[in-house]
């Protein structure tokens, strides 16, 4: 006869309600009292029977997640702390990719108002044009990342500070011609220094706005003139439109004291077009990046980068999103991860 959840709690020694409260992961349950339920769930080979959980409870043991671009190494990374941290809750995850595009945000909230998932965490990487501002009322919901609102719950890091420290400490090595890759877009005949946001440039992604600004509050601080033909823009954040890109500048422009690159992957292109102009790194430039993905340490020279705990980062935001499923009208709650500068020898004279 297939076991029951009475049978799991007997011989865990606990009450049934225990037992669903490990299985749906919403509920906190002590680690002590998680291990013996588990070990039991283990040793009875107790299988949820998910349809008629669903139908008691209305939940269907599943999240998705749901990033811009899967083919980026810090999404590889967000999908595997995700996936692990969820299956300790008893939840599995279903992956999405959005490709930035609010209509496919809009089909996966759809789904969670559906009861297809029991909810959902999104990355969108610029709010004005997101589902989640348009879309009506929300199912349970937590964003990840840069945009800034307040309507829903978001786990996110200081962009504009962590940025702000980067250039800092590329100041600190006595650089001040800086350049930034992944800078808003600036149409043809403006200047673009000083009217971030403004318009006199592209929107661009919430985090290339936030890490502009902050790279031009050091500057400023530092005494030093923005200057708009060092920031460089590109559409994408790939390595290969950064190398392009870099490639280009490098051809047009005295090369500056150093790159500072919004991403690491921006910057592992940045490197590839250093080395083939025949420009050494760091005897010549500084090269600094963002996210400090797992390959960082192992670019040439090992790249200086903003690092952030990532597992604190998705924890939280399954934390706040277990809030959200049990609770739909809890107000939402913004934590915020701290940051700090890994220095490597990328920026080492």
């Amino acid at each position: 006869m297939r076991p029951t959840v009475k049978d799991v709690a007997k011989l865990a020694g606990v009450s049934p309600k225990t037992v669903s409260n490990v299985i749906n992961g919403v509920v906190f349950v002590r680690p002590e009292t998680r291990a013996r339920v588990e070990s039991a769930l283990a040793e009875l080979d107790y299988v949820p029977n998910m349809s008629a959980r669903g139908l008691r409870n209305g939940r269907s043991g599943m999240i998705a997640l749901a990033l811009p671009d899967l083919l980026r190494p810090y999404s590889a990374e967000i999908v595997h702390l995700v996936v692990e941290l969820a299956h300790e809750r008893g939840w599995g995850v279903q992956i999405e990719q959005t490709a930035a595009e609010p209509k496919r945000e809009f089909e996966l909230l759809s789904k969670a108002r559906a009861y297809l998932v029991d909810g959902l965490i999104l990355n969108p990487v610029n709010l004005d044009d997101s589902a989640v501002m348009t879309a009506g009322p929300l199912p349970p919901l937590v964003l990840i990342g840069d945009v800034d609102q307040d309507v829903v719950s978001q786990v996110a890091i200081d962009n504009v500070a962590a940025a702000r420290d980067l250039t800092k400490h590329l100041l600190a090595q006595g650089c001040r011609r800086i350049a930034a890759v992944g800078t808003p877009e600036v149409p043809r005949g403006s200047s673009g220094a000083g009217v971030l946001g403004g318009s006199a440039e592209s929107p661009g992604t919430a985090a290339s706005r936030l890490r502009t600004a902050g790279y031009r509050q050091a500057l400023e601080e530092a005494g030093v003139p923005i200057d708009s033909s060092l920031e460089i823009s590109l559409d994408r954040w790939r390595p290969e439109g950064a190398a392009t890109v870099v490639g280009k500048y490098l051809a047009e422009h005295e090369l500056p004291d150093a790159f500072f690159c919004f991403t690491d992957t921006l910057a592992s292109g940045a490197l590839s077009a250093l080395w083939s102009a025949g420009v050494d790194v760091p005897k010549q430039t500084l090269v600094a990046g963002f996210d400090n993905i797992l390959d960082s340490q192992f670019m040439i020279p090992p790249l200086t980068t903003i690092a952030f705990d990532r597992r604190e980062f998705v924890a939280a935001a399954l934390d706040l999103l277990a809030e959200r499923m049990a609770d739909k009208d809890a107000p939402p709650r913004r934590v915020m991860i701290p940051h700090r500068v890994v220095v490597r020898a990328s920026t080492t004279r």
